[in-house]
C-alpha cells in the first residue's frame, strides 16, 4: 500500500503525483486541507523523517507564526502540535510505501524506493 500525503497545488506533490502515474504505481492521496494529519499519524512518519526535516521551516506558514509559537517548535511535542494545527507547516510531499516513510520528492529516490 502506497499513501502519498500533501496538498493539491503543491508543485513538489503534482511532481510526485506525476511520477508515480507514469510508473505505473496504485497510490492513495491524502490532502492536507480536506484530511489534516493527527499526532499519531506525525509520530509515525517521525520514525523515518527526523524533525528538522518534516518541519517546514522556510515558508510562508512558518513566517507568520508568531515568535512564541516558533519558540514552541524548539520541541518534538511544541513542533508536533504546531504541524496538526497547521498541516501546512510540514514539508511536502510525505509518501508511505510499504511502511516506510520519506518527505519530499526526488525522482531517483522514489526510483529507488519502488525498486525494492
Amino acid at each position: 500500500m502506497t499513501t502519498l500525503y500533501g496538498i493539491t497545488n503543491c508543485d513538489a506533490v503534482k511532481k510526485a503525483r506525476t511520477w508515480l502515474s507514469e510508473n505505473h504505481i496504485d497510490y492513495e492521496f491524502v490532502d492536507f486541507k480536506k484530511s489534516p494529519p493527527d499526532e499519531a499519524l506525525i509520530k509515525s512518519w517521525l520514525k523515518d523523517i527526523d524533525l528538522a526535516v518534516l518541519l517546514n521551516k522556510r515558508g510562508t506558514t512558518w513566517r507568520k507564526l508568531s515568535s512564541e509559537q516558533q519558540a514552541s517548535a524548539a520541541t518534538q511535542e511544541g513542533a508536533i502540535k504546531l504541524m496538526v494545527e497547521n498541516p501546512s507547516l510540514i514539508k511536502r510531499p510525505v509518501l508511505n510505501h510499504s511502511g516506510h516513510n520519506q518527505v519530499g520528492f526526488q525522482a531517483a529516490s522514489y526510483q529507488e524506493t519502488f525498486s525494492k
